[in-house]
């Protein structure tokens, strides 16, 4: 693994000194971002010890080429080259930091949706359970209130015979002796 770490090290720094030499015959203006980014590794390899005095070395020789009215106008070149892909930059990290709240605010708007559903499916599961309990309550009571109505009309016409056998026996009691 370490092995593998080295040579991929050596691979990247390799990558960058090919990328100077073909930016220093092509012209191009040579600063620490643009040669990262030319050579797709980040800009902390390139203040490396080893290969920044090689970067060093390469801007040198480009000013050395340069006539002496350009040197000015090619540094303003490059800081404006460096400007340029510093706002590409920021303009992609903004875009990449809008993405990542949209999905943020979908994968959070999903979860509560998620969260509220299954508080909901309890609920009502509560409420229907407690339902068929109220249900099953209000069944047994009307079964007994039937059943004390009729035993209601059974004492009412109970007492009507008491009272229609008393009222006899008192009549029967208050009647002269007979002939």
């Amino acid at each position: 693994m370490v092995r593998a770490r080295r040579q991929d090290s050596q691979a990247k720094r390799t990558r960058v000194l090919t990328t100077l030499k073909r930016m220093l015959d092509d012209g191009t203006p040579i600063t620490f971002a643009s040669v990262a980014r030319h050579a797709t590794v980040s800009t902390w390899l390139v203040y490396a010890p080893g290969v920044r005095e090689a970067v060093t070395e390469a801007q040198t020789r480009q000013d050395s080429h340069r006539t002496a009215g350009a040197p000015a106008r090619q540094d303003t070149c490059g800081l404006a080259a460096d400007l340029a892909l510093a706002h590409a930059e920021i303009t992609r990290l903004r875009a990449e930091h809008a993405g990542c709240q949209q999905q943020l605010r979908k994968a959070l708007g999903a979860r509560l949706d998620n969260l509220a559903k299954a508080d909901l499916l309890t609920r009502v599961g509560e409420l229907t359970s407690h339902n068929s309990e109220l249900s099953a309550l209000l069944t047994a009571a009307r079964t007994g209130s039937d059943h004390l109505r009729e035993r209601i009309s059974e004492l009412e016409d109970d007492l009507a015979a008491a009272r229609t056998g008393l009222r006899r026996m008192i009549r029967s009691e208050n009647l002269p002796p007979g002939p």
